[in-house]
């Protein structure tokens, strides 16, 4: 009996090291994964800014959908608009909050405020956002975008 419970301790200390390195891991693997997405997504509104579509053809989906004050774009017409409508002077994002919804699917939300206009009319100068990516082909894509105004 006295071999049995070493033998269960041993396993039960093994077992306990190797869930905790492997948590370690898991953490580390989400904390790159919120920076990778954090960083794809500030490089869409540099994109939009710079009046760059090539970052919305290569990292959004093909039924890529965004919602706004100004109605609801496919990603055909966003590509559109970012390309001849848009003059963006500045923006800033803040509040950054990064959700992991399942192994294939992140959420991130945040306030960007903004300075610029669309189509002839002026941009709403904050809003909060919601911007969904999914894990397509190894590859992450921003999938849906949602903002609302504030203020």
């Amino acid at each position: 009996m006295s071999n049995f419970i070493k033998s269960l301790t041993s396993f039960v200390v093994v077992f306990l090291i190797s869930y905790a390195g492997y948590c370690q891991q898991n953490d580390q693997g989400t904390k790159n994964l919120e920076s990778y997405i954090v960083n794809l997504d500030k490089a869409g509104w540099e994109s939009w800014k710079n009046k760059d579509a090539s970052w919305y053809q290569l990292n959004t989906t093909d039924s890529f959908v965004s919602i706004s004050a100004d109605g609801i774009s496919n990603k055909a017409q966003v590509i559109k608009s970012t390309i001849e409508e848009c003059d963006v002077k500045s923006y800033a994002l803040s509040e950054i909050k990064f959700i992991q919804i399942s192994e294939h699917s992140v959420l991130l939300t945040y306030i960007a405020t903004q300075e610029g206009t669309c189509g002839g009319i002026k941009l709403n100068s904050k809003v909060r956002v919601s911007a969904n990516y999914i894990k397509q082909k190894e590859k992450w894509l921003e999938a849906f975008y949602m903002e609302s105004k504030m203020e």
